[in-house]
């Protein structure tokens, strides 16, 4: 690993949070989804401070954002909480209301220092609506260097450095500066394997690694002011990566996600955790860390003890997942409400409303682009223009289908025998009771956390909430809100 010995922890000697609350560190990138890392099978891909984060720390191999889109995802890592609990912390371009409870302004009340860099609680600008005076993920500042400055002698910190990468969009070609061939791309097998989008997946890969560098530094100032020993580092992204049939989409290539946790003296280097964890499940760790409550509301499980090695998380099985609405592309801007179960050989799915189009209108809101869910690239461009491409596999649909046709009101995948997703077995009877049993076990999930669709599933609170993302202020501009 290129840069492990860079980063070696100053020394050996048992980590100092038994007797101090740890500083946190938390590096996040924005549409960076599994397998894309050295760790998780992708050779291509060179991502030396994950390795190293992974290396002196805990590597997890079933990790998930709550739901595949940035704002709900990160309004989950931040209060622990499902994101159907959250109102309007719920959708993308939306608020997150004060009222949840926030690791952050916690850590705050106890002394923490909190700050971040880069990307926060969504892409808007309207924390002032929910009743903060910031972003809700601390007060932004230059970058990590800036934010070292102004801590106290001693103080505690909480420093979350949100990358804009690997988001789209970035320069078409800019992956030809990694010198590999575009041949020895792994194309997911939802998508065409040909070379236009294996040099988008370049591009993407570039970009990762970008983030990868950034994260690099900030561990190296970390090391040279002394702060590595008592730090706990957490490496992962809020959703999947950004091509059709993931991002936005609650298949493995929108919700699974990396994830390497490092603590020195606390986790053992080197250990990989099978556990099925949550990037919620991050607001509790934190919380139980430096040794506060949890709040009740916090529906979200504290991974410090898969963290320390008292428990290996075999309870852990399976994951829920939710999708509510994403960017403005439905008539009426309605989202494209769907809830999902995923197990190490299943995934479940309801689609609320199958007479809507997942990856948004195809034609009606032209002016944005059709499938608006789905971001711009070449990878979608390929699809549009050859609708009537098919993968070799038992199904019947093609690429085309796949990304952006309807879909069911219920999906079931069986991951070892298909592992990209594409064959719903929903209706095949010889899987007529695992559809029964999962859908039982949903309901009851569902109903047990509170969500508004256990009791009305076809309830219209998600799409009436207010939406400040530019494509809507153009449309209505005296709705108008704040936003970048």
């Amino acid at each position: 690993m290129l840069v492990t010995a860079q980063f070696q922890y100053v020394s050996a000697q048992t980590s100092s949070s038994a007797h101090t609350r740890p500083n946190i560190l938390f590096l996040l990138a924005d549409d960076w989804g599994w397998p894309s890392a050295d760790l998780y099978g992708d050779s291509i891909i060179q991502l030396p401070s994950f390795d190293w984060v992974a290396s002196h720390g805990r590597l997890f191999n079933n990790a998930f954002c709550a739901a595949p889109s940035c704002s709900p995802s990160r309004a989950s890592i931040l209060t622990g909480e499902y994101p159907h609990r959250l109102e309007e912390g719920s959708q993308l371009w939306g608020i997150l209301s004060a009222r949840f409870p926030n690791y952050a302004v916690l850590l705050e009340k106890v002394g923490y220092k909190i700050g971040l860099q880069g990307k926060g609680y969504g892409p808007n600008g309207n924390e002032d609506l929910g009743g903060y005076k910031h972003n809700p993920a601390g007060r932004q500042y230059k970058d990590f260097a800036d934010f070292l400055d102004s801590l106290k002698v001693g103080q505690s910190f909480c420093f979350w450095f949100g990358s804009h990468k690997p988001h789209r969009p970035y320069p078409k070609g800019v992956g030809e500066g990694l010198t590999i061939a575009p041949g020895k791309v792994q194309v997911p097998g939802f998508l065409p394997d040909v070379p236009e989008i294996r040099k988008d997946f370049l591009d993407y890969y570039y970009e990762v690694q970008e983030f990868d560098s950034a994260c690099g530094e900030i561990i190296r100032l970390l090391r040279q002011k002394g702060l590595l020993e008592n730090t706990l580092i957490v490496m992962s992204g809020d959703n999947g990566f950004p091509f059709p049939r993931a991002k936005a989409n609650v298949y493995d290539g929108g919700t699974h996600v990396p994830l390497a946790v490092a603590w020195s003296g606390v986790i053992k280097p080197g250990s990989i955790s099978n556990a099925f964890v949550n990037l919620s499940d991050l607001a509790p760790t934190f919380l139980e860390s430096a040794r506060l409550p949890i709040p009740k509301e916090m529906t979200a499980k504290s991974l410090l003890s898969i963290l320390r090695g008292t428990s290996d998380g075999a309870q852990r099985d399976h994951v829920y997942l939710e999708m509510e609405r994403h960017a403005y592309a439905r008539v009426g801007n309605v989202g494209y409400p769907m809830r999902a179960i995923r197990t190490k050989s299943f995934l479940y799915i309801r689609n609320f409303e199958p007479e809507r189009w997942p990856a948004g209108d195809s034609s009606a809101l032209s002016r944005l682009g059709i499938f608006a869910d789905c971001d711009e690239s070449p990878s979608k461009e390929f699809i549009i223009a050859h609708p009537h491409l098919r993968p070799k596999y038992p199904g019947n649909k093609t690429y085309y289908q796949l990304a952006f046709g309807k879909r069911p009101s219920e999906e079931l995948y069986d991951l070892k025998k298909d592992p990209y997703e594409m064959n719903n077995l929903a209706e095949d009877s010889s899987y007529k009771v695992m559809v029964v049993n999962f859908r039982k076990e949903l309901k009851e999930q569902m109903q047990t956390t509170d969500d508004p669709r256990a009791k009305r599933p076809h309830t219209d609170v998600f799409d009436h909430y207010p939406y400040y993302g530019s494509e809507y202020i153009e449309q209505f501009p005296s709705k108008k809100g704040k936003s970048d």
